[in-house]
């Protein structure tokens, strides 16, 4: 019977990732769905990673591991990782080594790909260590136009694609790109959804399909937070894809609320005495946006900050001298 369903091919790049990759495996074992491959890309990890995939693959023959020869980024694994892909498959998903799948998830997303030849991607709710993401979608729709679902995202008002593991991709859009994520954009997963929804329908499945594991060691903990890339790649996403998505008068007040988070952000950090690293990053970034960083307006912001929360700003600018026993 699972021959006559969709192939699906599950794809987890994974580098040192044994703290969590079995039970990864094992909610692809358990999914209600059947007619899927797994393929594991093994990016010359050093723990115990390669020896409990392959345990996992003697036991299941759709398991396929795969090893890189030499360390990749990991948007080049991604990559790498997709064209491993079997021809025939129709959909592919990918799934984080850290995070896992509810046994309904292949199953429901299939359901709502099948069943709707115009949709090119399919989420769900997420459940993010102890939160509920990806809502703000109408319910009961299983089916929302993919340039809504965009201008919705970049209003803020609904965040459907948190992450790679939360959305299923229909397998021919993803050979039809040269690269499957743009090496040069750190948030390479949200580009990609925002480019694929300029043509194609966004389904939805209304119900938590997938484990986001949040935890110090991610690529997003150790890389984006010191110098709040997050804020920056954001705000560059909105420049970017903003004109397609949003009508002028949406765009130029997302702008200008993006914008006052931005300068607010930088004020609370001009009172933490942030280092220059920091400084030179957004003082560089601002401009490649069209959006050069404007001294006086961050004056302004922090004074302002000052002002009306003078207890925190003592507080961040004790904890930027590091002084002992500052309070948040």
């Amino acid at each position: 019977m699972s021959q006559n369903l969709p192939l699906v091919s599950i794809v987890t790049p994974v580098y040192n990732g044994e703290a969590y990759l079995a039970q990864c495996i094992e909610s692809v074992l358990g999914q209600t769905y059947q007619n899927w491959e797994y393929i594991i890309v093994n990016n010359c990890s050093t723990d115990g990673t390669l020896a409990i995939a392959e345990q996992y693959a003697q036991r299941e023959p759709r398991i396929k591991i795969h090893n890189t020869r030499q360390l990749l980024s990991a948007v080049e694994n991604h990559n790498f990782a997709v064209g491993k892909m079997d021809p025939a498959s129709v959909y592919c998903k990918i799934l984080h080594a850290d995070d896992w799948l509810f046994p309904e998830c292949l199953e429901r997303m299939v359901d709502v790909a099948a069943s709707n030849g115009s949709v090119g991607i399919v989420g769900s709710y997420n459940l993010v260590g102890n939160t509920v993401r990806c809502d703000g979608l109408p319910y009961p729709g299983a089916v929302i136009p993919g340039r809504e679902a965009g201008r919705l995202a970049l209003l803020g008002k609904a965040y459907p694609f948190y992450s790679p593991s939360s959305t299923m991709i229909r397998a021919d859009l993803v050979r039809a790109r040269a690269h499957f994520y743009d090496p040069a954009k750190m948030h390479a997963d949200v580009e990609l959804m925002y480019e694929l929804l300029r043509d194609q329908d966004f389904g939805f499945v209304h119900q938590v399909l997938t484990y986001i594991r949040v935890h110090e060691a991610s690529e997003t903990a150790r890389s984006a937070q010191p110098l709040n890339r997050i804020l920056w790649s954001n705000f560059d996403l909105l420049v970017r894809f903003g004109p397609v998505f949003l009508n002028e008068a949406e765009l130029q007040s997302a702008i200008r609320a993006y914008e006052n988070k931005y300068y607010s952000f930088l004020a609370r950090s001009l009172w933490e005495l942030r280092d220059r690293k920091f400084w030179r990053y957004h003082e560089d970034g601002l401009p490649s946006l069209g959006h050069p960083l404007s001294y006086a307006r961050l004056l302004g912001h922090a004074l302002g900050e000052a002002v009306s929360q003078p207890r925190r700003t003592i507080a961040r600018l004790a904890r930027g001298m590091g002084l002992a026993g500052a309070r948040k």
